[in-house]
């Protein structure tokens, strides 16, 4: 009988949404807004007195500017690495403002279960660490201090550097990539298939009497996995950027 009231959509149309205008969709929309509401709580922030207690929007910044440098630069990268704070406060921000759409009505889309965005992103951190790698140690240092890690036997380097260059070099960007696209894509799919087992027990056509009651369980899911998406847009915003405070930090100040 469930079976007869509920289908599955095709995955395509969970993800691709219809363009706004040309090549501008709501994922695209979403991005724009991350960006554009990350940008204004500082603008606004920064035009309060500064005399003033904080308080709204500047207390909101400072506690962001508070938590990146307690919580992620000085536990990473030491006193160094604060000038670092407002790349990292940046892209904290915009992943967690992309995921966050994903629980809100009428959104209802994590801009992050796209692959570009967490694709651009990781290449961004890519480019990074490794220019402050060459930066700092120059290109020979660099590849040697990557490459060659201090204390490995001579005759392992054989084992060790192709091993080293495939995670330092490929699998870096990528985990960040599919680690941020992953979780953020397996949520969006369950906050759909409970909504839509919901909603199908609900509106049952045959045996209403039974099914009508049994939508309490799909509906309690779907609010459990609501509040936990909550929780799963700051983690991954926070996962992401912390790793790319470590690789930045381990590339500046490689290990002896």
């Amino acid at each position: 009988m469930i079976a007869e009231s509920f289908s599955f959509p095709e995955i395509n149309s969970i993800l691709r949404w219809k363009d706004l205008f040309a090549t501008f969709n709501k994922v695209a929309l979403i991005a724009v807004a991350a960006a554009v509401i990350g940008s204004l709580i500082f603008i606004l922030a920064g035009r309060k007195n500064a005399l003033e207690a904080p308080k709204g929007v500047r207390n909101l910044a400072e506690t962001s500017v508070e938590f990146i440098e307690n919580g992620i630069v000085m536990q990473t990268m030491g006193k160094d690495g604060l000038g670092w704070t407002p790349f990292l406060l940046s892209l904290f921000l915009f992943i967690y403002l992309c995921n966050v759409p994903g629980i809100i009505p009428l959104l209802q889309m994590p801009a992050t279960a796209r692959m570009a965005i967490p694709m651009f992103l990781a290449l961004l951190v890519w480019v990074i660490y490794n220019g402050v790698g060459i930066k700092h140690q120059g290109l020979g240092g660099y590849l040697k201090s990557t490459l060659f890690p201090p204390g490995v036997p001579v005759a392992l380097y054989i084992l060790v550097t192709p091993i080293e260059f495939i995670s330092n070099i490929l699998v870096r960007p990528f985990s960040l990539m599919v680690r941020l696209f992953a979780n953020m894509l397996a949520g969006h799919i369950l906050l759909v298939t409970f909504a839509l087992l919901t909603s199908s027990l609900v509106t049952a056509e045959t045996m209403q009497f039974l099914l009508k009651p049994m939508a309490v369980l799909p509906f309690f899911m779907l609010v459990f996995l609501t509040a936990f998406e909550v929780l799963v847009a700051f983690l991954q915003a926070y996962i992401f950027t912390i790793l790319t405070a470590v690789y930045i930090g381990g590339a500046a100040h490689p290990e002896h």
